[in-house]
């Protein structure tokens, strides 16, 4: 892991939904030093907006899955006229993704919207975005400038769509794309920079996960603004995910990136979810709630694992709010190991489990009790953090092995019928 790449530092928000700050590492204008904000996780709503009470609703269901900022579609008066009754309801930042027409931006701007997303390739007259930029000077807003690989291409002027069309084919898979969104950006922030206004983020989303990369490595070395990362039309969760995380894992790596969008055509829920799942994996933020591992299944399981694992997940996905890492594991072969890795695991064997706690083992159940005792060490551990009487990820002893025919080995029957002639030879008959 590379460290996070400097940027100027935007705030969104407010005192009454909260400040959220995105990049951060270069001092203010006024000299001040920042130092890089945690990367957050945006969503958008996927109904319309001047559907009042729905969209409040898809907010604030955003916002409790963990969503740190959330973006609105505002094609319409009727939308941004809606957010006058929207904005007092929700208690996270919202976002006014404009498109086509300035007024709407304007618009946003008066209703009281915590931050602006323009992009280039559908709004660009001089001093249509002039008077965006001024607006949101006047109330301290901050926009975003996204381009998309969908709208960067010129589509009103057919000669000069065809004339660009004709660069983006033409020798190599990216270059003159990577040239085209570029140059767009330079000529758009040109406008920002003459108006001394610098509260930016940028975006330069594709559904091509390579192209995603290069395209945001090469912004990363040109401008100081942070950036907004994302994969556009991704698809369905099952193919997006990997997607997303294939683009989105290899930039942050590499410390660029400050704050993320994943994309389905599904459930924006599951966007956050899964967005906060991959900060979590790379360590850029700090997780909240269980830290669910498993195995991956082999011939070696001898309990029902997938019902067990979706089971505790079910349970526990509410239950619990301290970053207590729980290990399910099928057999005797890695659950010892992973199970000194965790605060709270179980490890089974012929129809049975052995659970430990911080490495200590505190059970032994047959399979149709795993499920409750797990819950219920799992609980009473939580309890004792929050009490301050345990800490998270500390270890108390080294867990031996079982013999694999012992207690949880297939062996144990055999054992007790006296059909095992050594501790490690099984009678064959």
């Amino acid at each position: 892991m590379k460290a996070r790449r400097a940027t100027r530092q935007v705030s969104v928000g407010d005192a009454r939904v909260g400040i959220i700050r995105i990049g951060g590492g270069l001092p203010r204008a006024d000299g001040t030093p920042t130092t890089p904000a945690p990367v957050s996780v945006q969503s958008m709503t996927a109904g319309y907006t001047h559907d009042v009470d729905a969209c409040v609703a898809e907010i604030n269901k955003l916002a409790a899955a963990g969503a740190d900022i959330v973006r609105v579609a505002v094609p319409e008066k009727k939308d941004t006229h809606a957010l006058r009754e929207i904005l007092p309801r929700v208690r996270v930042p919202i976002v006014a993704d404009v498109h086509f027409h300035f007024q709407r931006a304007l618009e946003a701007i008066d209703a009281g919207v915590h931050k602006i997303r323009l992009n280039p390739g559908n709004i660009s007259d001089r001093a249509q975005v002039i008077d965006v930029i001024q607006a949101c000077k006047a109330r301290g807003l901050p926009i975003r400038v996204g381009v998309n690989e969908g709208s960067i291409i010129e589509r009103r002027d057919k000669q000069k769509r065809m004339k660009e069309l004709g660069q983006v084919f033409s020798t190599h898979k990216h270059g003159y794309l990577l040239a085209i969104i570029i140059t767009k950006l330079e000529e758009y922030l040109d406008i920002f920079r003459e108006q001394d206004f610098h509260d930016i983020t940028i975006s330069a989303k594709s559904m091509d996960a390579s192209l995603v990369i290069d395209a945001y490595t090469a912004i990363s070395e040109r401008f100081d603004h942070p950036l907004h990362l994302g994969v556009t039309h991704a698809g369905p969760r099952e193919t997006g995910c990997i997607r997303s995380v294939a683009a989105l894992s290899a930039l942050l790596t590499q410390g660029v990136g400050d704050t993320v969008r994943i994309s389905y055509a599904s459930d924006p829920v599951y966007e956050v979810e899964d967005a906060l799942e991959l900060l979590y994996a790379l360590g850029l933020r700090e997780r909240k709630g269980i830290d669910l591992i498993a195995c991956p299944t082999c011939g070696r399981i001898q309990v029902d694992l997938f019902t067990l694992v979706q089971d505790v997940r079910k349970h526990l996905s509410t239950r619990i709010s301290v970053p207590m890492k729980v290990a399910v594991m099928g057999c005797i072969v890695n659950g010892p190991g992973e199970a000194e890795g965790a605060d709270v695991a179980v490890f089974a064997g012929d129809r049975r489990g052995i659970i430990y706690v911080q490495g200590e083992r505190v059970a032994s159940v047959p399979e149709p009790e795993i499920l409750d005792r797990l819950l219920a060490e799992c609980l009473a551990f939580q309890d004792r953090v929050l009490k301050g009487e345990a800490k998270l990820g500390e270890k108390k002893v080294e867990i031996i092995p079982p013999d694999p025919i012992g207690e949880l080995g297939s062996g144990f029957e055999k054992i007790a019928k006296g059909q095992v002639q050594t501790p490690l030879t099984i009678s064959r008959p």
